[in-house]
């Protein structure tokens, strides 16, 4: 096909200046897109399309007004694409068309979502992750660094960005893998010297002042992805760089880490099914502002450990929940709050229009509304609310009110296009266009009474369009009526119109009256705009200011609600809460409290009971009534002392990764190396279930392992569900190990989950009854009642064939724990643990014994050399173990007489 000229040749040797998936190119009052660009946007935005013929061609076409572009806009960059813009401009031989801007899924302004909207940069200095990430919505600019890529890939997680730039040192497969699975973010691959040390450095200190970085505490990586950022943001031309004026770190030492894997088992924003109904954020949202939802978010991804800090949240948050008509008011006042953090990126990005600068004047008045319900009552009054808005602030924020309120109207129209922008008195010149457009104007609005009056004619209305100007129509019954001054210039159906040389003099003058007033109000709206601009930081500080307020509110509003306390925080090592709930399931179902109590000598909780009972939600509520106490939030609970932590850590199931080569089992082994590498003495870990996914050996080997380290060298304190209730054992061996419940009741064969949680273990799992509820048909639930009362009554089991046998006579067999498999019996009798996993004649693995390892109580232990060294006590304990049936002897049993007679040997030392 020949290549292509005119309008279409045009679009594509644009679209080969970008790097862009998709380019919209102003035509005239159309953005118009050609070739593939317009069969994408025409599948992914439901547009029709047409045909465009060049140099004997023909491309696919679609297009949308100019003033329509922002929804089409938004929505493809939404699902991911980068789209530039090529506007029209007048040239000296006619239109002429370049790329403005290129709008990318970080940097784009126009959404109305709450959310926060983050480009984020990753940078790999070879002695730390660099990342940093920016809101062009609303200025925000955040940096961090970190040793770990697990830690750099939680963050990650944590921001959800839109869009990631990765530097060249993260931009191999598994590198960007990771990143994909970590977040839905748009992966771009943006030019080298972006990141370069030198180039990128420069670029972030001038952008925020040389010295900003070394007094916030940033390291180098951070600046280079700082650099990074401010880079790209500059190359889309998205004009927001000026509302970036302010950058925070995230100090390490107030942050309690939340990694990806116990954000989602957590389910703080989103549920496990991807869905935010359901989530934390969702069940304690009450907010009236976009920006005080962000805030929220924001609070409960980043739990803090200052403790000083979280106390002035929760006095707010105390005053609020007092103070019921003063909250009601700040509530219903902040619910007319416009957007300011994002208004203020609007302003200097120049894309603000009239009405956004009216909603900046009306959300400032609301400044002193909102700082007078704060300071006249007490109890607002006297908490940490009444310094939310300072004095200059305050000031500042009414100086900027006056100017916007003297200069615009109540009720502004959208466009600069459309006039009437600006109150009388404001502009002189503007006042004085006006007047000439309106006495110009009434020429025109009171000719169809003139002309009624000068022809005795009734059919006749005066109007305007493009293609005719004005014009005076007449009903055709009529028209010949008409003066000869009045010249005919086209016949419709029912009509013909008329002009005549006076109305078209007079229409020139309005049309450069028109065009006068315009320019004027155009001009010194662009002009008032730049102002706002300049006050950028003001608007942000009172649009976090009424975030802050909004957010308090919220805890206030749910506490209230939900009957939740204000929970005692402390630097002392010590978890106590009385009677707590699950902050979410609470809302759906007649909840069941339950009391938990850690502390330094009560580090380790081994929780057993039956399948369904409530184990998994009693050590999340557990989890999530820590993290709302260090947002500042009340908890779910009738009274709690919360010790803060540095970090909560959780493995609570796990999904099958097979596309990725990682089986369940796999994923769990993962999750637990993590907590194992990473949890301190100061952190909260949770585990439910570990060693499910192996061989039952295999399993309560690593589970039993797992739970002595955490003991003796992590020390963190510790749930740990289990069905392993060979573990329950421990706490008789570690001393800061104790076994906790939930309880059920069964009578006559029907039990009853209590959903109580009493100290001290359970004996039974209740699986079975769990596979009756699930519906699992009944010769299965009845023949697995049968089997489970052989094993525990250490009998061997009859393996029934299709026919009844198996075929060649009834088989003994018995559950051989080590391989997981049945085998056939020798004698026929095998032996069953007390939760009814049988073990074998070798299930001790031969004729070693298993001792619970305790690095604070435990000695060495130290063996004879043979025989003959062998005391009269020594040899009598031997006689003892000769004796041992150990087929016949459960596990709990067996342990318990291992440590006798330790005892006994350590006696006669």
């Amino acid at each position: 096909m020949p290549a292509a000229t005119g309008i279409v040749g045009e679009f594509l040797a644009l679209k080969e200046e970008t790097d862009a998936d998709v380019l919209a190119m102003q035509v005239g009052d159309f953005y118009e897109f050609f070739g593939d660009d317009a069969e994408l946007v025409a599948d992914e935005l439901d547009l029709k399309t047409s045909e465009k013929s060049s140099q004997g061609g023909s491309y696919p076409m679609a297009g949308v007004p100019v003033a329509d572009l922002t929804p089409y806009l938004k929505g493809l960059v939404e699902r991911g694409y980068r789209v530039a813009v090529a506007d029209q401009h007048d040239g000296a031989d006619g239109p002429e068309r370049a790329i403005t801007r290129v709008v990318t899924p970080g940097t784009l302004l126009e959404t109305t979502d709450a959310d926060a909207r983050y480009l984020a940069a990753i940078v790999d200095d070879g002695d730390a992750y660099g990342l940093a990430f920016a809101d062009v919505t609303t200025g925000q600019f955040v940096v961090t660094s970190t040793d770990d890529v697990d830690a750099a890939l939680s963050e990650c997680y944590r921001f959800d960005p839109a869009e990631i730039i990765p530097g060249p040192g993260v931009r191999d497969d598994d590198a960007l893998d990771r990143l994909r699975d970590h977040t839905d973010a748009r992966l771009t691959l943006h030019d080298d010297e972006a990141f370069a040390p030198g180039r990128a450095t420069h670029v972030a200190r001038e952008h925020f002042g040389r010295e900003t970085f070394e007094s916030v505490g940033a390291t180098d990586a951070a600046v280079r992805a700082a650099g990074a950022v401010l880079a790209y943001v500059d190359a889309t031309d998205a004009g927001v760089l000026a509302s970036m004026t302010r950058v925070r770190t995230l100090a390490d030492d107030d942050r309690v880490t939340l990694d990806a894997t116990t954000q989602r088992n957590l389910e703080l924003t989103e549920t496990m099914q991807g869905g935010s109904e359901g989530s934390l954020l969702a069940t304690v949202d009450h907010t009236v502002t976009s920006a005080g939802r962000r805030l929220l978010a924001a609070w409960l991804q980043r739990p803090r450990r200052d403790v000083d800090a979280l106390r002035d949240r929760q006095a707010a948050v105390d005053a609020l929940a007092t103070a019921a008509l003063a909250r009601d008011g700040l509530r219903e006042h902040l619910a007319d709050a416009y957007d300011l953090e994002r208004l203020a990126s609007k302003a200097t990005s120049g894309s603000a229009d009239p009405r956004d600068l009216a909603r900046a004047r009306d959300t400032l008045a609301l400044v002193p509304v909102v700082h007078d319900r704060i300071v006249d009552d007490p109890t607002l009054a006297d908490s940490p609310l009444a310094t939310v808005l300072d004095a200059d602030t305050r000031e500042r924020a009414a100086d900027l009110h006056d100017e916007l309120d003297a200069a615009l109207v109540d009720d502004p129209p959208q466009t600069t296009t459309q006039g009437g922008i600006f109150a009388r008195g404001y502009d002189d010149a503007i006042d004085d266009a006006r007047d000439r457009h309106e006495a110009a104007q009434e020429y025109f609005d009171t000719l169809e009474a003139t002309v009624k009056q000068e022809t005795g004619l009734t059919h006749v209305t005066v109007d305007r369009n493009k293609t005719d100007g004005w014009y005076v129509q007449v009903g055709k019954s009529e028209a010949d009526r008409m003066p000869e001054r009045f010249r005919e210039v086209k016949t419709l159906k029912n009509s013909r119109r008329f002009v005549t040389d006076e109305l078209e003099e007079r229409e020139r003058d309005l049309v450069q009256l028109e065009d006068r007033r315009s320019d004027l109000e155009r001009d010194r709206f662009e002009t008032l705009r730049e102002e706002v601009a300049e006050h950028a930081a003001l608007l942000q500080d009172v649009g976090r200011a009424f975030a802050r307020v909004d957010a308090f509110a919220s805890f206030a509003e749910h506490a209230v609600a939900n009957d939740w306390t204000r929970p005692e925080l402390t630097h002392e090592d010590v978890l106590d809460v009385d009677a707590g709930r699950h902050p979410v399931v609470e809302q759906t179902t007649e909840f069941v409290p339950n009391d938990l109590h850690l502390d330094d000598d009560r580090r380790f909780a081994v929780v057993t009971g039956p399948n369904m009972s409530g184990k998994s939600t009693y050590m999340r509520q557990t989890a999530l009534v820590v993290l709302l106490a260090q947002v500042g939030s009340f908890v779910p609970a009738d009274g709690a002392t919360v010790g803060v932590v540095d970090g909560v850590f959780t493995r609570v199931g796990a999904l099958d990764e097979l596309a990725q080569g990682r089986s369940t089992f796999m994923v769990e082994m993962t999750e637990l190396a993590n907590i194992l590498h990473t949890a301190t003495e100061e952190s909260l870990v949770i585990l439910d279930e570990v060693g499910r996914g192996t061989a039952t050996y295999d399993g309560i080997s690593i589970a039993w392992a797992a739970t002595e380290y955490l003991h003796n060298e992590v020390r963190a304190k510790t749930l740990f569900a289990t069905h392993y209730h060979e573990l329950t054992t421990l706490a008789d061996h570690l001393e800061r190990v104790v076994n906790v419940h939930v309880a059920a009741d069964e009578r006559d064969g029907d039990v009853t989950f209590l959903r109580t949680v009493r100290e001290g273990p359970t004996d039974r799992s209740y699986g079975v009854h769990v596979a009756d509820l699930a519906g699992v048909p009944s010769p299965v639930v009845d023949r697995s009642r049968e089997v489970l009362d052989r094993l525990r009554e250490d009998e061997a089991i009859e393996a029934r064939g299709s026919d009844g046998g198996t075929g060649g006579g009834t088989q003994q067999v018995v559950f051989d724990l080590e391989s997981g498999s049945l085998r056939a019996s020798d004698d026929g009798a095998g032996s069953a643990s007390a939760d009814g996993g049988a073990t074998t004649a070798d299930a001790t693995g031969g004729d070693d014994v298993v001792e619970a390892r305790d690095d604070d109580v435990a000695g060495e232990r130290t063996a004879g050399e043979g025989d003959d060294a062998l005391s009269e006590r020594e040899r009598e304990v031997l006689a003892e173990l000769a004796d041992v049936d150990v087929a016949a002897t459960a596990p709990v049993e067996l342990l318990s007489r291992v440590q006798a007679w330790q005892e006994r040997l350590d006696d006669g030392e």
